[in-house]
């Protein structure tokens, strides 16, 4: 049976936004936000021919390009100031939740509470700096190979990884502020929003292929029903739990005496989210992207190697799902979902699985719980990440969006639409107890007024 929360949840309307003024303003604040680094795509590093700019962008499409296109919303392309994007950021952030499960002392930072939540905030902005300055130098040298800079050296160098790490940094100093005073999760709206940015321009040229003949009508409606089609399995996958029953005992707080409930551990089908599907994206783009840094002056091994991991090559795909598959077991075993914490937890509660003894055996059930429902869940993540490399390089489909910008996309969709719902019953209660306020008053009141005359 639903809770009253839940109940007053699915009868919320939309209509009380109009009220929520607090809000409102949240909405608007992240709105405001967006649209400056929108327009921050658009301004150039100094010192570009953006003449040959848009020749070698298209060979490098299939290498670094491809993995930072998605991110920045066509700023690499046009050689913006934002070119890096916001993924270094998660790049750090991603490596420092996997030391932070490994190595000891950040362990224990992770325990801390809040001071020791501020330092792991620290060391990952340090790495953020680290990797941007590394992959800025690396887009620099790569922009003097292809004979892009119009004063190519030491200075030229310079001032792009300067304006880039600089970008870079901004665009984290926005998804923070987003985050603490607007409404989501400031880091995944950019990425969303670079993301939803080409789209527009992805539909245009394929309807005007469509109207030219390169693409038959019935083509164009089959993508047009499996983009629906993947859409709606991404939001049922992403939503979709596994549940443990949870019993608490009878116990006693002080003079009270709380009975016997029962409560569920709710378990994603994925709880490692789109991290295997980057992960797995970034290696598997590294000798395209090493080719692409040393101006494609390749020796034979990596010749070899573009021939058979190139993108939409069989053995690229086979590596893609594997790599996709060890991904989503190591992260969500080491990051997302550690069954030993869980089990203790549980054990510190009172709570226990119903048959299944508190402490070490309790984290064996977690662990076979969460192997087997991983099965599924990496198969549906491989499954939507390499369905669109198939179309594009195997049956020539013109499928622009990856997996990985289509799983983004719709869970980032998904999250800010309970954080407005949450803001949203949030002024509803604040709303009922302001009325259950008011009557109170007014019954003290109207009290008072009746017992007035027997004063006298």
């Amino acid at each position: 049976m639903a809770s009253a929360a839940e109940q007053m949840a699915a009868n919320l309307s939309w209509g009380a936004l109009g009220k929520a003024t607090e809000l409102r303003q949240r909405i608007w604040f992240t709105i405001g936000l967006l649209i400056i680094y929108r327009l921050g795509t658009y301004i150039p590093v100094p010192g570009i021919d953006g003449a040959a700019l848009r020749n070698f962008m298209e060979q490098a499409q299939s290498g670094i390009g491809g993995i930072l296109s998605m991110f920045t919303g066509g700023a690499l392309g046009r050689m913006g100031v934002f070119a890096l994007g916001i993924m270094p950021y998660i790049s750090a952030s991603i490596i420092v939740q996997l030391l932070a499960s490994m190595v000891p002392s950040l362990e224990q930072l992770k325990k801390e509470g809040e001071q020791g939540r501020k330092k792991i905030n620290q060391y990952t902005r340090y790495g953020t700096v680290a990797l941007a300055l590394f992959q800025a130098y690396g887009l620099a040298r790569s922009l003097e190979a292809g004979g892009l800079a119009h004063s190519p050296g030491l200075f030229f160098q310079a001032s792009v990884v300067i304006t880039l790490v600089g970008g870079t940094m901004f665009l984290m100093w926005l998804g923070e502020q987003i985050t603490a005073r607007g409404i989501g999760n400031g880091i995944s709206l950019i990425i969303f929003v670079g993301i939803v940015a080409e789209i527009p321009a992805a539909l245009a040229n394929f309807f005007a292929q469509g109207r030219s003949g390169a693409i038959s009508t019935p083509v164009i409606l089959g993508v047009i029903v499996m983009v629906i089609a993947v859409i709606a399995f991404v939001v049922f996958m992403e939503r979709a739990l596994r549940k443990i029953r949870i019993q608490y005992p009878r116990r006693q707080v002080g003079m009270k005496v709380y009975d016997s409930q029962s409560s569920h551990l709710p378990i994603k089908v994925n709880p490692a989210g789109v991290i295997p599907a980057i992960f797995a994206s970034s290696l598997l783009l590294l000798p395209t992207t090493i080719s692409t840094f040393s101006g494609n002056q390749t020796g034979p091994i990596m010749s070899t190697l573009l021939a058979y991991f190139g993108p939409g090559q069989p053995l690229y795909l086979l590596f893609f799902a594997a790599m996709i598959v060890f991904f989503a077991y190591f992260y969500t075993q080491n990051v997302s979902f550690k069954s030993d914490e869980v089990a203790d937890n549980l054990k510190n509660q009172g709570g226990f699985v119903p048959g299944i003894r508190p402490g070490k055996r309790t984290e064996e059930y977690l662990d076979y719980v969460v192997n087997r429902i991983l099965v599924i869940g990496s198969a549906y993540l491989a499954a939507v990440c390499l369905l669109p490399e198939i179309l594009r390089h195997q049956w020539s489909v013109p499928f622009y969006f990856g997996g990985t910008s289509v799983l983004i996309v719709v869970s980032v969709t998904m999250d800010t639409i309970n954080q407005v719902q949450s803001h949203l019953l949030a002024h509803q209660y604040e709303g009922l107890i302001e009325k259950s306020q008011l009557r109170g008053k007014r019954k003290a009141g109207s009290a008072k007024a009746r017992r007035a005359p027997s004063r006298r």
